[in-house]
């Protein structure tokens, strides 16, 4: 059996569960982020009495629920007690999986970009984990040092640690890995904080009530701690999860300027969404967002170039794409680990190539992330001769 139609089966199936489980594990938090700012006093008089903090009543699927939280604990616990943990580590198992089958087993393909840094194959796969190591390391030791005993102080030194490693990923990895590993940093360091904080904490808690003793509050502390920047890191990870879609962002010359401005966007809407649910958002907070995508729009439009020369005659261009593209945009790819044309983008005849001539242009010569790795070899002035042709029409 063919091993690139094997790949590309292994390719989809971590791809779809990776979406499951995530959609699974995000959902969860924002549920729960959603009812801890909704919580009223209880209805019933008999609950106060009973230890009950909050509830939220909510009618769902023709029923009606009610949701209670304890101030601390109750009375006595259940048999069965509901945690919330396997949604995060399947994700991140799933994920690690498809990093690796993507950007590392694929890495002359996707990784890799001779025009940013010459790197091989075990030199970036070597990188790209540091990173993912290193993005807890540094992170996890900031919160447990002093620093991170203010809240204003931390996230000022994660905003600065997080743009600095958005701007050494840019000008190591192509764009598209580079955007990819930002985004599995944070994604990393979400699960472990539920890993090595949260989930501790929450077994703190559960002990100390078996044990009938007052739980360390620094415990509750520490994961609220956590929990809050798992809930601002959330759309910066979903964003770069989608990026590979967006040759305009990633392969733009300012792309760690773009990938910082548009986490900063998601962690600024999210903090809008969290104030709402209190009900005491701030509209400045939510335009400051807004303001923040339409400026990465802007910044991200493409700049007048130098004269490329006069048109050309498709006759002059189709060679280039003959050696340069079809090996890949074909109905059957030659290029070595494709089952089939990238995206369903086949490139073979004349009017295939003229109703793509816009996103070609894209990819071939304002962003030059096509092709990928530039495993086939494009010189400079192949792509200048491919522009020329857009510029004249693509006729």
């Amino acid at each position: 059996m063919d091993a690139a139609f094997l790949l590309e089966w292994l390719n989809l199936l971590l791809r779809w569960s990776h979406m499951i489980v995530g959609i699974a594990w995000i959902g969860a938090s924002f549920y729960f982020i959603w009812l801890d700012n909704h919580l009223q006093p209880p209805l019933d008089p008999a609950d106060v009495a009973r230890g009950i903090g909050g509830e939220v009543w909510a009618v769902h699927g023709g029923g009606f629920y009610v949701a209670r939280k304890f101030k601390v604990a109750p009375e006595k616990l259940p048999p069965h007690l509901h945690w919330f943990m396997w949604e995060a580590y399947t994700t991140l198992i799933t994920g690690f999986f498809l990093l690796c089958l993507v950007y590392y087993y694929g890495a002359e393909v996707a990784l890799i970009d001779p025009s940013v840094m010459a790197l091989d194959k075990p030199e970036a796969i070597a990188i790209g984990l540091g990173f993912l190591v290193l993005g807890w390391l540094v992170y996890d030791g900031l919160c447990r040092s002093p620093l991170g005993e203010d809240d204003l102080v931390l996230g000022g030194l994660l905003a600065v640690y997080c743009a600095g490693s958005a701007w050494a990923l840019c000008h190591l990895f192509s764009g598209r890995g580079a955007y990819i590993h930002f985004g599995a940093m944070l994604g990393t360091i979400m699960v472990l904080n539920v890993f090595f904080v949260i989930i501790p904490g929450q077994r703190e808690l559960v002990k100390a009530k078996q044990e009938g003793r007052v739980p360390d509050p620094r415990f509750g502390l520490k994961g609220r701690q956590r929990s809050v920047h798992n809930t601002y890191f959330t759309l910066p990870v979903l964003f770069t999860m989608i990026s590979n879609h967006y040759a305009g962002l990633y392969g733009h010359a300012w792309n760690w300027v773009l990938l910082i401005m548009i986490s900063m966007a998601g962690a600024l809407i999210r903090i809008w969404f969290v104030q709402r649910h209190k009900g005491n958002q701030n509209p400045l907070v939510l335009a400051a967002g807004l303001v923040m995508i339409a400026l990465t729009a802007l910044v991200s439009l493409p700049r007048p170039g130098p004269d490329i020369g006069p048109p050309v005659s498709f006759a002059e261009v189709e060679p280039v794409f003959k050696a340069r593209c079809q090996s890949c945009h074909a109905a059957q790819p030659t290029q070595e680990g494709f089952a089939a044309p990238p995206k369903g983008v086949i490139l073979q005849t004349k009017q295939e190539i003229h109703d793509r001539a816009a996103m070609i242009n894209q990819q071939v010569w304002v962003t030059r992330v096509m092709p990928p790795g530039n495993l086939t070899e494009i010189t400079e002035a192949e792509r200048r001769l491919i522009a020329r042709w857009i510029k004249g029409g693509a006729e």
